[in-house]
């Protein structure tokens, strides 16, 4: 299963507001197997879900799980479309996170995050 973290802070911390996140761990997770070393992978501008128009190869494509602090609803939207299931937590730490999605556990709550706010506004105009 392929999961991407949106991260900030040189790819350390899990990052809120999803769409506009450049850094993005990628794991490929096999079944049985030990957590495997993330592929760094950085966004250009255009490659941002909020800018992103589904014109051409992305890489997020092809990911089944995207885990971040906060998304908006067109956010998630678009992920669905793309074949992915949006997961929100308030967990900070990626690999910790990704552990506890891997063994079943709960993921702390998310934290308030006022751009969540705001994207709920801007998601009513959205094309996704």
């Amino acid at each position: 299963m392929k999961i991407a973290v949106a991260t900030k802070e040189n790819w350390r911390l899990v990052s809120g507001h999803a769409g506009k996140v450049h850094d993005w761990l990628l794991f490929d997770c096999q079944p049985g197997q030990a957590l495997p070393v993330p592929q760094q992978v950085s966004l250009s501008d255009a490659q941002l879900p909020h800018n992103f128009r589904d014109d051409g190869p992305h890489p997020l494509h092809g990911v089944e799980l995207v885990v971040a602090a906060s998304a908006g609803d067109g956010y998630i939207r678009h992920m669905d479309k793309w074949g992915a299931q949006v997961l929100l937590t308030g967990e900070t730490v990626p690999v910790n996170a990704l552990q506890k999605i891997i063994a079943g556990e709960a993921l702390a709550d998310t934290r308030f995050d006022i751009t969540t706010a705001l994207c709920k506004v801007r998601d009513l105009f959205s094309k996704h």
